[in-house]
């Protein structure tokens, strides 16, 4: 389900030492299964533990996760990294957006759980979105770009060396990728 590392364990367990007595860590997510899907970590008092709650134990301390969030927080990891800037916490889920798929699940299934977890959370840091129309007869995805890699001059090349090549290496089945959007350059297109 979700790891904690032990820096993260340890972190928590220094903070817990000032709450009240039997305040255990909740994990959360927020819009679950959707694009709008964020993360969180807050305290829970023992008062606030409902009993459809899963009570998680790990060596330093228990976590309570919603009965609605835990099939998101599956293979999710809390750790907490330090560098010169100092100390920050992270949660790392994958499936928050979308719950993870089954191997034997439809190709277009799988595909769609590739482009939701792994390349859209890379396009988002410079605005963009990559949507699967379809998985023609043939074996090609048909994608669609959105926000500003719609009429981003980079666009072939995140296609073909990024999105494609991801793509044939997890789906041997496919045989190739197309973009379908009609790029139009305007003032919010990525270059």
């Amino acid at each position: 389900m979700i790891r904690i590392t032990d820096a993260a364990q340890e972190h928590f367990a220094k903070l817990l030492k000032h709450q009240e007595r039997g305040t255990q860590i909740r994990i959360f997510v927020i819009n679950p299964g959707t694009t709008m899907a964020e993360c969180g970590v807050s305290y829970c008092p023992p008062e606030a533990v409902e009993s459809t709650d899963n009570k998680i134990q790990f060596k330093k301390l228990s976590a309570v996760i919603d009965e609605l969030s835990k099939p998101y927080l599956d293979d999710a990891e809390i750790d907490l990294v330090t560098n010169q800037l100092g100390s920050q916490l992270t949660l790392k889920a994958p499936n928050a957006k979308m719950l993870k798929v089954a191997d034997n699940a439809p190709l277009i299934d799988r595909v769609e759980y590739i482009l939701t977890t792994q390349i859209n959370p890379q396009l988002a840091s410079h605005g963009g979105r990559v949507t699967l129309l379809e998985i023609t007869d043939n074996k090609v995805a048909i994608l669609q770009f959105s926000g500003r890699c719609n009429g981003c001059s980079m666009v072939d090349i995140t296609l073909k060396e990024g999105i494609e090549k991801e793509l044939l290496l997890q789906f041997p089945e496919l045989k190739g990728v197309r973009d379908l959007t009609k790029h139009q350059r305007g003032n919010d297109s990525y270059y």
